[in-house]
């Protein structure tokens, strides 16, 4: 009875460490890339970037626009 036992227990670890460390499974679809956090994510900080970039330019450009008497915005 004992040797049953301990076959039983072997055998559940050998399947419990087989499934956590074996290479990808036969028959199975890989898994999906896992869904990144915005602040992990290079693109979306680049494009934010950009979209950063852009809308302070355009708040310039109309500031230049609507403040005809200063000739020179950057004070150089």
């Amino acid at each position: 009875m004992l040797y049953l036992l301990a076959a039983i227990g072997v055998i559940s670890v050998a399947v419990l460490l087989w499934r956590a460390f074996a290479p990808e499974r036969v028959g199975a679809a890989p898994r999906p890339e896992t869904a990144k956090a915005p602040d992990d994510d290079p693109e979306f900080l680049r494009r934010l970037a950009e979209r950063q970039w852009e809308e302070r330019r355009r708040q310039q450009r109309r500031s230049e626009r609507s403040d005809p008497d200063n000739e020179n915005p950057s004070g150089s």
